[in-house]
């Protein structure tokens, strides 16, 4: 084996050693003692959103998702900075939500002062924004701390490109420990959501110097998507399941990779390989096991990176360090 193969065998055999730790660390009843009305207003709080503005669920699961993917679940996106993450292409006048973890922080510091962690909001903010338009539920194991570093050229370089291809995408995932079926499951919660036209330009208009429009795309859908998303706009935000009047919690995002009406590319890419459209065509089975699939997958995502212990800090403010 090179140098290379055993330096990356290392990383992993690092990362992995640091997941079981966080395994020993994070439980759900982490606030059992210290605030223990935490977590349920947590929810509390969250539902009063999504009431108004279902849109936010899957825009507060994506936070948590654009966090534990650089630097771990240490709620270092939040931070404010001219240089901080929330800078970075894939984030900036994309990322929402930020106002709504700030009420939540709120009503928390009134409740148990400087005891529940950004970090764990967010992975509570995520799993009750998706209960709150009616999704799917899983456990969150508590007890993670919040970081003090915010980086924009860090999410640059980590976060998983909608254009990406598969093997790119599974080389994203593996850098963090989840697999081949931790990527094509998490992808799935672009069953809900919004997506900028901007993304979609290349794919409808400039995909190759021979074609002009992405062949993978189904015409029809194709041809509504240009409806949406005219020559050149970059501004305007669709819906990432165009096959559904109102935005529901379910597995038709896998049927619409199948039949090429799914929105990115790193989307169409899943079925681009033989594994990743044995899974896609698993999570398309009537019955799904997309619900208890994805909640495995979070808990697993939830645990990258995390700091416990004395490690990091309790942040008073989700947006600037103590």
């Amino acid at each position: 084996m090179n140098s290379t193969g055993s330096k990356w065998l290392l990383s992993l055999f690092l990362l992995l050693a640091v997941v079981a730790a966080a395994d020993a660390q994070l439980y759900e009843s982490y606030y059992a003692a210290k605030c223990p009305k935490g977590p349920a207003k947590v929810a509390e709080v969250i539902k009063s959103w999504i009431v108004r503005d279902r849109t936010l669920a899957p825009a507060l699961l994506r936070l948590h998702f654009h966090d534990c993917f650089v630097r771990g679940c240490d709620a270092s996106v939040l931070l404010n900075g001219p240089t901080s993450e929330k800078e970075a292409a894939g984030n900036k006048n994309s990322l929402r939500g930020f106002n709504v973890i700030d009420d939540v922080k709120a009503k928390l510091e009134a409740l148990c002062p400087g005891v529940v962690s950004c970090s764990d909001i967010l992975a509570l903010a995520a799993r009750d924004a998706i209960v709150a338009m009616g999704g799917t539920n899983w456990t969150v194991p508590l007890g993670r701390r919040d970081g003090v570093l915010s980086l924009a050229s860090e999410a640059n370089a980590d976060l998983p490109s909608p254009f990406a291809t598969f093997p790119t995408l599974v080389s994203n995932f593996a850098k963090k420990g989840l697999s081949t079926s931790d990527l094509v499951v998490l992808s799935g919660s672009h069953t809900v959501g919004l997506a900028q036209c901007a993304v979609m330009q290349p794919r409808l208009y400039n995909f190759s110097s021979t074609v002009k429009t992405d062949p993978a795309l189904d015409p029809t859908f194709a041809t509504t998507l240009k409806k949406l998303c005219k020559q050149g706009d970059v501004t305007t935000k669709i819906k990432m399941d165009q096959t559904k009047a109102v935005d529901t919690w379910d597995p038709n995002y896998y049927s619409n990779v199948l039949r090429g009406r799914a929105l990115f590319t790193s989307d169409d890419q899943l079925k681009r390989n033989s594994g990743g459209l044995k899974l896609v065509q698993q999570m398309n089975r009537s019955p799904s096991p997309f619900n208890k699939a994805f909640g495995d997958a979070m808990v697993k995502m939830g645990k990258i990176g995390v700091l416990t212990g004395t490690n990091g800090q309790i942040r008073k403010k989700c947006f600037v360090k103590n």
